[in-house]
């Protein structure tokens, strides 16, 4: 029997190299063809609420001292892109001359929900941003049980390396209404079904609400948006919530994890970290970033 097997596999083999005598180039535009129907581009993506600048933070934690902590956190990680979060004009200043290789869009009076790129890796094509209510073009409205202005900031960008596109979304929900918080998320879903379903987008943000809460369930529902957090293939400090108050090293335990990277479309999560980066009992924020290193999926 095993004779027999040998001989057959013999001369399928030869029909094979027959076949591809025939017809040399067969195999190899075929390997080609499939070999090059994916292509994936790597982007570094950040979420950090870098808390607004005021009178009541004593030292270590003001503003000013803040600046170089915020600084080394950047240069050690990379991140191609920060949503940023509670940001003023005059912090926007400081991170500008601080961090010169990015530059940054989405701001309009005050807590800003900016997003910073570098500028040498990316162009912005189009970008917009709105305050979160029913009328989120008026400057500053606030209807749904808020006292503090919210907005959320949106970009389409080219990466100059790979000429590929993407969106990224940048918001922070209300720390008081739950209201606000809900339609905030159902306000995301319905300005991100008008991006292009080809692209993939990352939304980045303090949500202010836990994993599992309603605004979450309400972004990851229905085939909308995947927690990174959740589906990433590596993740760093889980036993870590990301608000850590200047004072908690464990970020208030995984319950307080608030800040959240999300993902849509075709994008894949190789690592994910909460960065618990602090130095001498000073912490860079009262809110740990979320950094994600994803892969996006592009069908050629």
């Amino acid at each position: 029997m095993k004779r027999v097997l040998k001989s057959l596999l013999l001369v399928i083999a030869g029909f094979l190299i027959i076949l591809s005598g025939l017809f040399p180039g067969t195999s190899a535009a075929f390997a080609a063809e499939n070999k090059k129907q994916w292509t994936s581009v790597d982007v570094k993506a950040m979420t950090f609420n870098l808390r607004n600048k005021n009178n009541n933070d004593s030292s270590p934690h003001t503003w000013d001292e803040r600046v170089p902590a915020i600084r080394r956190m950047v240069n050690m990680k990379r991140p191609d892109i920060i949503g940023t979060q509670e940001v003023l004009n005059t912090q926007l200043q400081d991170l500008k001359k601080n961090l010169p290789d990015y530059k940054w869009i989405g701001g309009h009076r005050g807590e800003y929900s900016a997003i910073f790129y570098k500028e040498k890796d990316y162009r912005v094509l189009k970008y917009d941003h709105f305050w979160l209510s029913d009328t989120p073009k008026v400057i500053g409205s606030k209807t749904w049980g808020n006292n503090v202005p919210r907005k959320v900031a949106w970009a389409k960008f080219l990466d100059v390396h790979s000429n590929k596109q993407f969106y990224f979304v940048n918001t922070h929900f209300d720390h008081q209404s739950a209201n606000a918080r809900e339609k905030s998320a159902e306000f995301i879903l319905k300005v991100t079904k008008e991006f292009d379903p080809e692209l993939p987008v990352i939304l980045t943000g303090d949500f202010n609400a836990k994993p599992g809460s309603l605004p979450h369930q309400i972004l990851t529902s229905d085939g909308e948006f995947d927690d990174l957090w959740e589906t990433a293939k590596k993740r760093m400090n889980e036993d870590l919530g990301t608000f850590n108050g200047f004072d908690d090293p464990a970020g208030k335990g995984p319950d307080k994890r608030i800040d959240w990277i999300l993902g849509k479309g075709n994008l894949t999560t190789n690592k994910i970290e909460i960065v618990n980066y602090q130095k001498n009992g000073q912490f860079p924020s009262d809110h740990f970033p979320v950094f994600a290193d994803i892969s996006l999926n592009y069908y050629k």
